[in-house]
């Protein structure tokens, strides 16, 4: 298990502090460029984003959020951001060869303490980068609680996946259009911030917006939620690139029939148009896996799975990474450490009751203590990772 020693906190401060240094001209550019649209810069070409793809390992990593934090306020607030299990539990991903995580971010946060959010992401990135590992921030989510609040998160609710993950931006704010300069703040600010940190892979615009959250909480969601998720991600997509960053954009495809461009819904094609790089989910059997690849490979850009592995389904490491190696597929697997999110726990614990542990883990990698959840699964990312990247 790794400690946060004294030496390394020095370092990690120095670190921050050097890097927020060195981002204040570029944080100033990028807000002055921003103020000026005919400044925006354009989606990445093909070869744009295969030259960026072609200077990257084999990205394999998870969806991370530290297992004392229920979402994505209790991991990012003042209170209750824990460097100390950031290190530790990165630590285990890293002796696994995992090299990259994706981690949403929150604009509630933003919203009550915009500088103090981006020196935790700091302090994060710098532990991050200790380990060997890049970043995918995620800005937006569809999924789950509609009604985000900021101060001390509930507790978790007993055998029941994802019983606190909170939607960003709420229901409140996704409707009231006057809230929409703030969210153009939040995104603007957070992506100029850090838009040239090679800490950071890219930036996931917005997790599955057409999301209307199943039986978890469809009956307070509002009918009308995807048109306006389209007419806000679409916007979204602009204030990321008018921040210009050297990272890639992105929104990840979940759902739908993606084989003909005639048939894919309009926030799908969306996704794609305004997309650098391609991103998808996928939670069935390798074989749908490989026909979901084949599918997208139309569009001659690098592919991220950024969510897999649900083992009852059949999504497995054992099933997935061959493919994804096989066609040279970023993998980030859904959960990393058993933790107070309870995805070991499958969807179905929101209409029917458990009363104890799951013969079979839903999600994760490790238990609390560190040990591997199946000691094969991680000897198999283990000797994958090691081989596709060895130099």
């Amino acid at each position: 298990m790794r400690i946060i020693t004294l030496i390394t906190l020095v370092s990690l401060c120095f670190y921050s502090c050097k890097n927020a240094e060195g981002s204040t001209d570029k944080k100033d550019l990028a807000e002055d460029e921003a103020t000026d649209s005919t400044n925006i810069a354009e989606v990445w070409t093909k070869q744009q984003a295969n030259d960026w793809y072609d200077k990257q390992p084999w990205l394999v990593g998870a969806n991370f959020n530290p297992s004392t934090a229920i979402n994505q306020l209790e991991m990012w607030q003042e209170k209750t951001f824990d460097t100390a299990t950031i290190d530790k539990e990165l630590g285990w991903a890293e002796e696994i060869g995992m090299n990259t995580m994706r981690v949403y971010l929150h604009d509630l946060v933003h919203k009550e303490d915009a500088e103090g959010l981006y020196d935790r992401m700091d302090q994060y990135l710098a532990i991050a980068d200790s380990h060997g590992i890049k970043t995918l921030f995620v800005l937006f989510d569809s999924c789950w609680d509609p009604f985000p609040k900021t101060g001390k998160q509930r507790e978790p609710q007993p055998h029941v996946h994802n019983s606190g993950w909170v939607q960003s931006p709420g229901q409140e704010a996704l409707q009231d259009s006057t809230q929409y300069d703030r969210l153009k703040e939040y995104v603007i600010g957070t992506v100029g911030k850090f838009n040239n940190d090679y800490r950071i892979l890219g930036w996931d615009v917005w997790n599955e917006p057409d999301n209307m959250t199943g039986p978890s909480y469809e009956d307070v969601e509002i009918p009308n939620k995807k048109e306006l998720v389209y007419n806000l991600l679409d916007q979204a997509f602009d204030w990321a690139r008018s921040a210009n960053p050297s990272q890639p954009l992105t929104s990840g495809l979940w759902t739908g029939d993606w084989s003909d461009p005639e048939k894919m819904e309009k926030m799908h094609k969306m996704q794609i148009a305004k997309s650098d790089v391609i991103s998808f989910h996928n939670y069935n059997t390798p074989e749908d896996f490989e026909k979901k690849i084949n599918q997208l490979k139309r569009y001659g850009k690098p592919m991220l799975c950024t969510e897999y592995m649900a083992r009852p389904n059949g999504s497995t490491f054992q099933g997935f990474l061959p493919v994804a190696r096989k066609y040279n597929i970023a993998m980030y697997n859904w959960g990393l450490v058993d933790g107070k999110s309870q995805t070991k726990y499958p969807w179905d614990t929101w209409t029917k009751k458990y009363t104890s542990e799951p013969d079979v883990w839903f999600h994760e990698v490790f238990q609390k203590d560190g040990k591997p959840y199946k000691k094969e699964e991680t000897d198999l990312i283990t000797q994958m990772t090691t081989e596709a990247n060895a130099k």
